[in-house]
Protein backbone atom coordinates (compact mmCIF):
# COMPACT_ATOMS: atom_id res chain seq x y z
CA UNK A 1 0.00 0.00 0.00
CA UNK A 2 1.54 3.25 -0.55
CA UNK A 3 2.34 5.81 2.21
CA UNK A 4 0.66 9.28 1.80
CA UNK A 5 3.02 11.76 2.70
CA UNK A 6 2.09 14.14 5.05
CA UNK A 7 1.50 17.44 4.41
CA UNK A 8 3.90 20.41 5.77
CA UNK A 9 2.35 22.06 8.45
CA UNK A 10 2.22 26.04 6.89
CA UNK A 11 5.03 28.50 7.22
CA UNK A 12 3.20 31.47 6.91
CA UNK A 13 0.64 32.57 9.56
CA UNK A 14 -2.73 33.65 9.03
CA UNK A 15 -3.52 37.12 8.07
CA UNK A 16 -6.69 38.86 9.53
CA UNK A 17 -7.87 35.39 10.41
CA UNK A 18 -7.34 34.03 7.22
CA UNK A 19 -5.40 30.67 5.98
CA UNK A 20 -2.37 31.77 3.76
CA UNK A 21 -3.19 29.83 0.54
CA UNK A 22 -1.26 26.57 -0.02
CA UNK A 23 -0.71 25.24 -3.56
CA UNK A 24 0.57 22.05 -4.55
CA UNK A 25 2.63 22.00 -7.47
CA UNK A 26 0.89 19.22 -9.95
CA UNK A 27 2.42 16.83 -12.08
CA UNK A 28 3.80 17.92 -15.74
CA UNK A 29 4.26 15.13 -18.18
CA UNK A 30 5.18 17.23 -21.31
CA UNK A 31 7.72 19.54 -19.42
CA UNK A 32 5.23 22.94 -20.11
CA UNK A 33 6.77 24.79 -17.11
CA UNK A 34 10.32 24.96 -16.77
CA UNK A 35 10.07 26.96 -13.99
CA UNK A 36 7.61 27.95 -11.02
CA UNK A 37 6.78 31.27 -12.35
CA UNK A 38 5.44 29.46 -15.86
CA UNK A 39 3.06 27.56 -14.02
CA UNK A 40 2.03 29.90 -11.87
CA UNK A 41 1.48 32.43 -14.48
CA UNK A 42 -0.87 29.86 -16.42
CA UNK A 43 -2.52 29.76 -13.20
CA UNK A 44 -3.22 33.06 -12.08
CA UNK A 45 -2.56 35.52 -14.70
CA UNK A 46 -5.80 35.48 -16.27
CA UNK A 47 -7.37 36.54 -13.13
CA UNK A 48 -4.68 38.83 -11.29
CA UNK A 49 -2.60 39.82 -14.72
CA UNK A 50 1.33 38.71 -14.96
CA UNK A 51 2.35 41.71 -13.62
CA UNK A 52 0.66 41.54 -10.38
CA UNK A 53 2.14 37.63 -10.35
CA UNK A 54 5.81 39.15 -10.86
CA UNK A 55 5.18 41.18 -8.40
CA UNK A 56 4.43 39.16 -5.34
CA UNK A 57 7.30 36.85 -6.75
CA UNK A 58 9.67 40.18 -6.35
CA UNK A 59 8.07 40.77 -2.60
CA UNK A 60 9.17 37.23 -1.44
CA UNK A 61 5.48 36.49 -1.27
CA UNK A 62 5.32 32.62 -2.67
CA UNK A 63 7.05 30.59 0.06
CA UNK A 64 8.06 26.92 0.46
CA UNK A 65 7.78 24.82 3.12
CA UNK A 66 10.81 25.81 4.98
CA UNK A 67 9.35 29.60 4.79
CA UNK A 68 11.91 30.98 2.63
CA UNK A 69 11.50 32.80 -0.32
CA UNK A 70 10.51 31.02 -3.63
CA UNK A 71 12.23 32.44 -6.83
CA UNK A 72 10.62 32.96 -10.05
CA UNK A 73 13.37 31.36 -11.99
CA UNK A 74 13.60 28.25 -9.80
CA UNK A 75 12.82 24.63 -11.49
CA UNK A 76 9.36 23.33 -11.60
CA UNK A 77 9.19 20.37 -9.18
CA UNK A 78 6.46 18.15 -9.33
CA UNK A 79 4.52 17.65 -5.81
CA UNK A 80 6.24 20.46 -4.08
CA UNK A 81 4.05 22.79 -1.86
CA UNK A 82 3.85 26.59 -2.24
CA UNK A 83 2.14 28.99 0.27
CA UNK A 84 1.14 32.57 -0.13
CA UNK A 85 -1.24 35.25 0.69
CA UNK A 86 -3.80 36.54 -1.71
CA UNK A 87 -4.43 40.04 -1.62
CA UNK A 88 -8.42 40.66 0.24
CA UNK A 89 -10.62 42.71 -1.29
CA UNK A 90 -11.92 46.04 -0.25
CA UNK A 91 -14.77 45.05 1.95
CA UNK A 92 -17.01 46.85 4.09
CA UNK A 93 -17.53 46.18 7.58
CA UNK A 94 -20.96 44.79 8.73
CA UNK A 95 -21.73 47.06 11.16
CA UNK A 96 -22.74 44.05 13.87
CA UNK A 97 -20.99 41.81 16.23
CA UNK A 98 -20.82 38.28 16.61
CA UNK A 99 -22.02 37.03 19.85
CA UNK A 100 -21.14 34.09 22.19
CA UNK A 101 -23.74 31.98 23.07
CA UNK A 102 -20.97 29.23 24.24
CA UNK A 103 -17.72 28.55 24.80
CA UNK A 104 -15.45 25.91 26.20
CA UNK A 105 -12.22 23.95 24.93
CA UNK A 106 -14.02 22.22 22.18
CA UNK A 107 -17.05 24.35 20.37
CA UNK A 108 -17.89 28.00 19.66
CA UNK A 109 -21.79 28.54 19.62
CA UNK A 110 -22.04 31.78 18.38
CA UNK A 111 -25.09 34.36 17.06
CA UNK A 112 -23.78 35.40 13.67
CA UNK A 113 -25.78 38.66 12.87
CA UNK A 114 -27.34 39.30 9.43
CA UNK A 115 -25.54 40.40 6.67
CA UNK A 116 -21.84 38.34 7.73
CA UNK A 117 -20.71 35.34 6.02
CA UNK A 118 -20.23 32.63 8.04
CA UNK A 119 -16.60 31.63 6.16
CA UNK A 120 -14.75 33.51 3.17
CA UNK A 121 -15.99 32.91 0.15
CA UNK A 122 -16.26 35.27 -3.10
CA UNK A 123 -16.43 38.50 -1.96
CA UNK A 124 -16.31 38.25 1.51
CA UNK A 125 -13.38 37.09 2.77
CA UNK A 126 -12.28 38.84 5.87
CA UNK A 127 -15.83 40.09 7.11
CA UNK A 128 -16.84 36.84 7.84
CA UNK A 129 -17.80 35.30 11.05
CA UNK A 130 -14.95 32.65 10.75
CA UNK A 131 -12.53 35.83 10.44
CA UNK A 132 -13.66 37.71 13.12
CA UNK A 133 -14.13 34.68 15.68
CA UNK A 134 -10.52 33.80 15.11
CA UNK A 135 -8.82 37.41 16.02
CA UNK A 136 -11.31 38.51 18.22
CA UNK A 137 -11.29 34.98 20.74
CA UNK A 138 -7.83 34.07 19.66
CA UNK A 139 -8.40 31.14 18.18
CA UNK A 140 -6.59 30.70 15.02
CA UNK A 141 -7.64 26.80 14.17
CA UNK A 142 -11.19 27.61 14.12
CA UNK A 143 -13.53 25.99 11.69
CA UNK A 144 -17.07 25.78 10.98
CA UNK A 145 -18.99 22.70 11.65
CA UNK A 146 -21.97 23.76 9.35
CA UNK A 147 -22.71 26.87 7.90
CA UNK A 148 -25.07 29.79 7.92
CA UNK A 149 -26.70 31.18 4.71
CA UNK A 150 -24.87 35.01 4.72
CA UNK A 151 -28.26 36.78 5.11
CA UNK A 152 -29.69 34.52 7.84
CA UNK A 153 -29.22 35.14 11.32
CA UNK A 154 -28.67 32.97 14.31
CA UNK A 155 -26.72 30.12 15.68
CA UNK A 156 -24.08 28.77 14.10
CA UNK A 157 -21.41 25.89 15.80
CA UNK A 158 -17.57 26.25 15.36
CA UNK A 159 -14.90 23.94 16.27
CA UNK A 160 -11.27 24.68 18.17
CA UNK A 161 -9.45 21.51 17.88
CA UNK A 162 -8.84 20.78 13.90
CA UNK A 163 -9.20 16.93 14.94
CA UNK A 164 -12.53 16.93 16.05
CA UNK A 165 -13.83 19.05 13.86
CA UNK A 166 -15.01 15.81 11.57
CA UNK A 167 -17.19 14.34 14.82
CA UNK A 168 -19.29 17.63 14.64
CA UNK A 169 -19.27 17.97 10.95
CA UNK A 170 -20.65 14.42 11.17
CA UNK A 171 -23.89 15.71 13.67
CA UNK A 172 -24.89 17.91 10.97
CA UNK A 173 -24.29 15.33 7.77
CA UNK A 174 -26.08 12.53 9.65
CA UNK A 175 -29.33 14.56 10.25
CA UNK A 176 -28.20 14.07 13.95
CA UNK A 177 -28.61 17.85 14.98
CA UNK A 178 -32.35 19.44 15.71
CA UNK A 179 -32.84 22.81 14.08
CA UNK A 180 -35.28 25.04 14.26
CA UNK A 181 -35.73 28.79 12.96
CA UNK A 182 -37.25 31.51 13.24
CA UNK A 183 -39.05 33.80 10.31
CA UNK A 184 -41.30 36.56 9.71
CA UNK A 185 -43.84 36.31 6.64
CA UNK A 186 -47.36 37.84 5.10
CA UNK A 187 -50.02 36.10 7.66
CA UNK A 188 -52.05 34.29 4.98
CA UNK A 189 -55.40 33.19 7.07
CA UNK A 190 -56.42 30.56 3.94
CA UNK A 191 -52.77 28.53 4.51
CA UNK A 192 -53.79 25.69 6.78
CA UNK A 193 -50.62 25.77 9.19
CA UNK A 194 -48.86 23.37 10.45
CA UNK A 195 -47.69 21.59 7.51
CA UNK A 196 -44.91 19.61 6.23
CA UNK A 197 -43.00 20.72 2.54
CA UNK A 198 -41.49 17.80 0.48
CA UNK A 199 -40.32 18.80 -2.64
CA UNK A 200 -37.08 18.78 -5.34
CA UNK A 201 -34.97 21.68 -4.79
CA UNK A 202 -31.71 22.08 -7.29
CA UNK A 203 -29.48 24.83 -7.05
CA UNK A 204 -27.11 25.73 -10.07
CA UNK A 205 -23.47 27.32 -9.54
CA UNK A 206 -23.77 30.96 -10.56
CA UNK A 207 -27.59 31.66 -10.24
CA UNK A 208 -28.30 32.70 -7.10
CA UNK A 209 -31.71 31.60 -6.54
CA UNK A 210 -32.58 27.92 -6.01
CA UNK A 211 -36.19 26.34 -7.86
CA UNK A 212 -38.07 23.57 -6.87
CA UNK A 213 -38.74 21.03 -9.66
CA UNK A 214 -40.50 17.64 -10.15
CA UNK A 215 -38.95 14.58 -9.35
CA UNK A 216 -37.85 12.80 -5.97
CA UNK A 217 -38.25 15.52 -2.82
CA UNK A 218 -34.42 16.14 -1.51
CA UNK A 219 -35.70 18.23 1.07
CA UNK A 220 -38.32 18.87 4.09
CA UNK A 221 -39.51 21.68 6.19
CA UNK A 222 -42.09 21.86 8.95
CA UNK A 223 -43.79 25.09 9.54
CA UNK A 224 -46.17 26.26 11.73
CA UNK A 225 -47.36 29.85 12.77
CA UNK A 226 -46.55 30.99 16.50
CA UNK A 227 -48.77 33.98 16.33
CA UNK A 228 -49.48 36.85 13.99
CA UNK A 229 -50.89 41.02 13.93
CA UNK A 230 -51.06 43.66 11.37
CA UNK A 231 -50.72 41.32 8.26
CA UNK A 232 -47.29 39.58 9.56
CA UNK A 233 -46.87 36.37 10.97
CA UNK A 234 -44.32 34.69 13.37
CA UNK A 235 -44.00 30.87 12.06
CA UNK A 236 -41.67 28.45 13.38
CA UNK A 237 -39.48 26.48 10.94
CA UNK A 238 -37.66 23.02 11.20
CA UNK A 239 -35.97 21.73 8.28
CA UNK A 240 -35.34 17.95 8.02
CA UNK A 241 -32.99 18.43 5.42
CA UNK A 242 -30.25 21.31 4.82
CA UNK A 243 -30.74 22.40 0.68
CA UNK A 244 -29.30 25.49 0.09
CA UNK A 245 -32.22 28.47 0.86
CA UNK A 246 -34.44 25.25 1.72
CA UNK A 247 -36.75 27.55 4.12
CA UNK A 248 -36.75 30.65 1.67
CA UNK A 249 -37.77 28.18 -1.16
CA UNK A 250 -40.34 26.19 0.99
CA UNK A 251 -41.79 29.45 2.61
CA UNK A 252 -42.64 31.78 -1.16
CA UNK A 253 -43.62 28.30 -2.53
CA UNK A 254 -46.47 28.19 0.59
CA UNK A 255 -47.51 31.99 -1.06
CA UNK A 256 -45.95 33.39 2.00
CA UNK A 257 -42.23 34.31 1.35
CA UNK A 258 -40.32 35.86 4.07
CA UNK A 259 -39.82 39.36 5.09
CA UNK A 260 -37.54 41.19 2.93
CA UNK A 261 -36.19 38.30 1.21
CA UNK A 262 -33.75 39.51 -2.18
CA UNK A 263 -34.60 36.41 -3.95
CA UNK A 264 -37.48 34.68 -3.19
CA UNK A 265 -40.18 35.26 -4.90
CA UNK A 266 -38.04 37.70 -7.26
CA UNK A 267 -34.73 38.54 -7.24
CA UNK A 268 -34.20 41.65 -6.84
CA UNK A 269 -31.13 43.82 -8.15
CA UNK A 270 -27.49 43.65 -7.00
CA UNK A 271 -26.70 46.76 -4.79
CA UNK A 272 -25.70 48.08 -1.77
CA UNK A 273 -26.90 46.65 1.52
CA UNK A 274 -29.65 48.26 3.21
CA UNK A 275 -28.99 47.05 6.65
CA UNK A 276 -32.32 48.89 7.75
CA UNK A 277 -33.87 45.55 5.77
CA UNK A 278 -32.51 42.20 7.39
CA UNK A 279 -34.03 38.98 5.53
CA UNK A 280 -35.97 37.78 8.52
CA UNK A 281 -34.89 34.53 9.19
CA UNK A 282 -33.10 33.38 12.18
CA UNK A 283 -31.84 30.08 13.08
CA UNK A 284 -32.86 29.85 16.92
CA UNK A 285 -31.96 26.51 18.64
CA UNK A 286 -29.51 23.87 18.21
CA UNK A 287 -29.33 20.52 19.58
CA UNK A 288 -27.45 17.48 19.96
CA UNK A 289 -25.47 14.91 21.69
CA UNK A 290 -21.83 16.41 21.86
CA UNK A 291 -20.24 13.70 19.95
CA UNK A 292 -16.97 14.13 22.21
CA UNK A 293 -18.48 13.47 25.41
CA UNK A 294 -22.38 12.16 24.79
CA UNK A 295 -23.72 14.95 26.54
CA UNK A 296 -27.07 16.57 25.67
CA UNK A 297 -26.51 20.52 24.08
CA UNK A 298 -29.55 22.99 23.63
CA UNK A 299 -28.53 26.32 22.31
CA UNK A 300 -30.91 29.53 21.95
CA UNK A 301 -29.67 32.82 20.14
CA UNK A 302 -30.24 35.73 22.08
CA UNK A 303 -31.26 37.26 19.23
CA UNK A 304 -34.68 38.85 17.52
CA UNK A 305 -36.21 39.16 14.52
CA UNK A 306 -37.47 42.71 14.03
CA UNK A 307 -39.85 42.32 11.31
CA UNK A 308 -43.11 42.03 13.78
CA UNK A 309 -42.18 44.43 15.46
Amino acid sequence: MRRRTRTPAAPLPQRAGIDPVRLRLPADPEGAWPTVRDHLLGRYAGAIGAERVDAMFAAGRFVGADGAAVGADEPYEPGRYVWFHRDFPAEERVPFEVGIVYRDERIVVADKPHFLATTPRGRHVTETALARLRRELDLPWLQPAHRLDRLTAGLALFVVRPGERGAYQTLFRDRRVRKEYEAVAPYEPSLELPVTVRSRIVKERGVPAAREEQGEPNSESRVELLEHRGGLGRYRLVPATGRTHQLRVHMAGLGVPILHDPLYPVVREDGPEDYTRPLQLLARTLEFADPVTGAPMRFVSRLRLSGLG
